[in-house]
């Protein structure tokens, strides 16, 4: 116990005040013991508080403020008469080590090598906070007075532009000295509050049990409300409203389609039939056109060759065709050919859209 520490009251027979001066100096050891191992090169073992947070560039781990190490420490300069000391350590999550040295001018500390700063730092100026004065201007004030009297004028009109909001700032805490006022207050926005959840509860409770839902509501957004005011409900149509709204499309359907539409769409046999009667229609046209004109027109008679027509009392002598007849007999053949084929296709097109109508109807779920 006498050779650990140099604390006890038991001082050996051959110790001399005088020559050794302690019980440290009689056991030749020093008062740090391990800690002052390297103290003949300078430096002295601490404890070392992490100042801020870091990043250790060995294993690239993040390292909080205010975790504790044991940092060699040595002194490396001065700043006016203010020493500069130096501190290294070792990670305590891998083997590499970490430099950190004060900075007396800015009042921190820096980082020499193996770690990067976590940036947390602000402009004092940008959050509207007081600015420390700095060393020359500290100067100046205590030794020029015209400079000093300058100053205090700027420090007069800053005082007038925040007299408001300190005024405010004064009326606002002195609102809140009255320890049972401000008890007073808060219980009764508690109340409130409280009264306000109980009732959404309850609408919440109805909802969940007309809906069979056990899962806790959210409260409403204003963006749910607007989503609902988009969102319509409509019941599905009957079979009468469909079977309605089929026929009224059959009806306003045009009947002389093109052959591609007609032959794509449902319809698409009847289109071809009411194409062909009207090519029909314009024969019969163009039959009529050639018994009233004067001039001489070449035809074709349908299933026949073709056939050359003069106006009457032109010739004496009557052209005749291929199966000799004459060509006044040919233009009665083709008058009535024509009349019969119209006829019939009329009939096929009342049957064709009767059957049609009836046939596209919806038959029902």
């Amino acid at each position: 116990m006498g050779e650990r520490k140099g604390t006890n009251k038991y001082y050996p027979p051959d110790f001399d005040p005088v020559k050794h001066g302690s019980l440290n100096g009689y056991h030749k050891t020093h008062a740090l013991r391990e800690r002052a191992r390297k103290l003949s090169q300078g430096i002295l073992i601490i404890r070392f508080e992490m100042p801020y947070n870091i990043w250790c560039d060995g294993c690239k781990n993040h390292i909080g403020m205010g975790v504790r190490y044991n940092a060699e420490k040595k002194k490396v300069g001065t700043y006016y008469t203010t020493p500069i000391y130096r501190f290294k350590m070792k990670c305590h999550l891998c083997i590499n080590y970490i430099e950190m040295q004060t900075d007396p001018a800015t009042c921190d500390y820096l980082i020499v090598c193996g770690a990067n700063r976590k940036e947390e730092r602000w402009d004092m100026a940008d959050n509207e906070q007081i600015l420390t004065t700095e060393r020359a201007e500290k100067e100046k004030l205590e030794t020029d007075p015209m400079f000093k009297l300058d100053h205090s004028g700027k420090d007069k009109e800053k005082l007038k532009k925040a007299l408001p909001s300190l005024s405010e700032i004064q009326d606002h805490q002195s609102c809140k000295k009255d320890d049972f006022l401000l008890n007073s207050s808060l219980r009764r926005r508690f109340r409130t509050e409280k009264k306000v959840l109980a009732e959404q509860e309850e609408k919440d409770d109805a909802v969940r049990m007309r809906t069979n839902l056990s899962i806790p509501l959210l409260p409403e957004q204003e963006e749910d409300q607007k989503l609902a005011a988009l969102l319509t409900y409509q019941a599905p149509d009957s079979y009468e409203d469909r079977k309605h709204i089929k026929r009224k499309q059959i009806s306003s359907r045009s009947w002389f389609s093109s052959s591609s539409s007609s032959s794509s769409s449902p319809g698409g046999a009847a289109g071809s039939l009411l194409h062909k009667l009207s090519l029909q229609g314009k024969e019969a046209a163009v039959a009529k056109a050639l018994a009233s004109s004067p001039s001489p027109l070449i035809c074709k008679r349908p299933g026949g060759p073709a056939v050359r027509t003069q106006p009457r009392g032109e010739n004496s002598k009557a052209e005749t065709d291929a199966g000799g007849k004459t060509t006044e007999e040919a233009d009665e053949g083709l008058a009535k050919d024509l009349g019969r084929e119209r006829g019939e296709g009329l009939g096929a097109l009342s049957s064709l859209v009767a059957d049609y109508s009836d046939s596209d109807s919806d038959p029902g779920p």
